[in-house]
């Protein structure tokens, strides 16, 4: 059996689209439909070849979708045949299978325990969560990382309470998460940073109390008009080193939180003032949120069900596989919050 899949062959240049031969499932793996990926910026970082060297290439990319199983492998009891799934690059219970290798023409391409740029898809059955048939497949895409990456930061991570204040540095696809997060979690002031204006119009709709235009000056300055002493959280997502500084400096001394979610590219460092950490203040790293998908994701998907979370603001703009470098570009340039793409059309 054969699939259609976007590969990078080579970093800083443009996916290949090509036919890719599909191994025999090993124990432990699973076959699955995509229906819908969503596109971050850990692949334009590894596209473009800021994340290092690459020594995987040629590889296929992808780490959170929504599917169908369509076969299973030996000894896979967590999903069955039919069943939609989510994708996620968070490990949770099952088997934990090591890469896949496709074949193109007489090429090995290299793929890892998950990856949702093509039509098919091996995956590891400790990356899927089966989920109710009733749940959206376009927004379930984004529960395998947007949502648990930038929610469960708040939730999980900085462990924010109802009247907390808290402040979102950049809002893409997973600082809107944790915009809508705070909200559930019932915090207030929640405050949204970012350099555009059209990302910052929908912060408000996702439940956003202040924004705050970095372009017009210093954001900490512009926060602590809103909170004198500094908001009790902040949540970083735009992979920026200062702005990962700026994080820390916003938030109140004796107990304030700063939790860093962005990724780097590679090489670059933060450069902290200790007094930051004299005051008190403590900065966080988060490991997707800090999510267990077996415990998170049917919570995920209780949100969309009810109506708490609302992701259409976030999945607005589709493409076609076919498409695919045009979504990275447009989410290198800052035109889609968090591009999605429809791999059965």
């Amino acid at each position: 059996m054969k699939t259609v899949a976007a590969v990078l062959v080579e970093t800083g240049q443009p996916l290949v689209l090509t036919d890719l031969e599909i191994p025999p499932l090993k124990p432990g793996q699973v076959l699955v439909e995509i229906a819908y990926s969503g596109v971050c910026h850990t692949q334009l970082l590894e596209c473009r070849g800021y994340r290092g060297e690459d020594p995987y290439l040629p590889h296929c990319l992808g780490h959170e979708g929504s599917g169908v199983v369509c076969d299973v492998g030996a000894d896979v009891s967590k999903v069955k045949l039919g069943e939609p799934v989510i994708l996620s690059w968070i490990k949770g219970s099952g088997a934990d299978v090591a890469g896949t290798v496709y074949r193109w023409n007489e090429r090995d391409v290299n793929a890892g325990g998950i990856t949702t740029f093509s039509r098919h898809a091996v995956i590891s059955e400790n990356r899927l969560t089966a989920i109710p048939e009733d749940v959206d497949m376009r927004h379930a895409a984004l529960l395998g990382c947007a949502v648990p990456t930038g929610m469960g930061a708040v939730i999980n991570t900085a462990h924010a309470g109802s009247g907390q204040s808290v402040a979102v540095f950049g809002a893409g696809g997973v600082g809107l998460c944790a915009v809508a997060g705070a909200t559930i979690a019932g915090c207030a002031p929640i405050i949204a940073v970012d350099v555009r204006q059209s990302k910052l119009g929908i912060a408000t709709k996702m439940g956003a109390t202040h924004l705050v235009d970095a372009t017009k000056g210093d954001p900490v300055q512009a926060i602590r008009k809103i909170c004198e002493d500094g908001t009790d959280l902040s949540i970083e997502a735009t992979g920026c080193p200062n702005v990962m500084v700026q994080a820390l400096q916003s938030v109140r001394s004796q107990g304030g939180v700063a939790v860093v979610v962005g990724n780097a590219h590679h090489g670059e460092l933060i450069e902290l003032d200790p007094r930051q950490l004299n005051l008190g203040k403590q900065l966080r790293g988060s490991w997707g949120g800090d999510t267990l998908p077996d415990r998170d994701f049917r919570r995920y998907c209780e949100f969309l069900q009810d109506g708490t979370l609302d992701l259409a603001l976030l999945t607005n703009r589709t493409y076609s596989l076919n498409d695919i470098n045009d979504a990275l570009a447009d989410l290198a340039d800052g035109r889609v919050a968090r591009p999605l793409v429809a791999l059965q059309d």
